[in-house]
């Protein structure tokens, strides 16, 4: 018997499916299963990207980024690393095929029908392929999934979930995987650097005009938090660089703007160099991690 039996495409904000494999099964447990995994996919917003579901006989497998989520329907003796490893392909397979806007304006069930041939062709591939032959891939993912291990709840969760009280407990979360992002860069080696130093130099300052201001004026409330505004800016850009978040673009304008108009307000305090030299960091960190994308496929997991 195969071990990935069913695999689909689903829509992250409204679980509506965009594409799906032949079924060749109609056992009365997966068909149980296939109605609990139309249940859980109108919930995938609210979990993190990768997630298992388990039960008896099947388990439900499923990893989202953006809005875009593959889900598959395993048997039990299918490895974690196969099928995550086989839904990063189709993920991959599927957005590189479609770009978001088509994805975005898909009115009806199964918009893209055309794809269900390459995710039964990478399904065939899963499931006659020798573990030899994914070796590598499946250890990457492995070691993924040990260092941020994956959502894990019971079939039975999803109809918890879905507002069905059965006595079962309650879902248990584990965080949720990085994607991997593409190598840093020696530019983005000194952006990060730079802003390690200008954060310092905010914090510093900041604490200091605190410690020395027995009695506080207004002015000196608005230098403070001048201060420390965009050291808190310059933190969190680092952290944007490092890893991938949603919506990265609007963050970033904000700590830029944040950065600037803090600077801008301590002029006196700093002299035109001194403030041109943050604007400056801040700008080469923001264009740092703006051009830092999510990595390219790097393996085809054996495909």
């Amino acid at each position: 018997m195969s071990m990935i039996l069913f695999a689909c495409v689903v829509r992250v904000r409204d679980g509506l499916p965009l594409s799906a494999s032949t079924d060749f099964y109609h056992t009365q447990d997966f068909l149980e299963c296939r109605r609990r995994l139309k249940t859980l996919a109108l919930r995938l917003a609210q979990y993190p990207g990768r997630g298992s579901a388990e039960g008896c006989d099947f388990n439900i497998h499923f990893s989202s980024l953006r809005d875009v989520a593959c889900m598959a329907i395993c048997s039990r003796q299918c490895p974690a690393a196969m099928a995550f490893c086989f839904l990063e392909t189709v993920w991959w397979e599927f957005t590189a095929s479609y770009d978001t806007t088509c994805i975005g304006l898909a009115s009806r069930p199964y918009a893209f029908l055309e794809f269900d041939s390459t995710i039964q062709k990478v399904k065939w591939h899963f499931n006659h392929v020798s573990y030899v032959q994914m070796e590598s891939s499946l250890e990457k993912i492995q070691e993924e999934l040990e260092f941020q291990p994956p959502v894990v709840l019971t079939l039975e969760d999803t109809d918890v979930a879905n507002g069905i009280m059965n006595g079962h407990t309650q879902i248990h979360l584990e965080p949720a995987p990085n994607f991997r992002m593409e190598p840093v860069t020696a530019l983005g080696v000194l952006s990060l650097i730079l802003n390690i130093m200008c954060a310092a130099l905010n914090l510093i300052r900041g604490i200091h005009l605190a410690e020395h201001s027995l009695q506080v004026a207004h002015e000196e409330i608005g230098n403070i938090l001048a201060f420390l505004i965009p050291f808190v800016a310059c933190i969190f850009q680092c952290y944007l660089y490092l890893f991938y978040s949603p919506a990265r673009t609007r963050k970033v304008v904000l700590l830029l703007l944040f950065i600037c108009l803090g600077n801008v307000y301590l002029h006196g305090l700093r002299n035109v160099w001194q403030i041109l030299f943050h604007i400056g960091v801040a700008s080469l960190s923001s264009h740092q991690i703006l051009t830092r994308q999510l990595q390219e496929k790097q393996c085809d997991c054996g495909v």
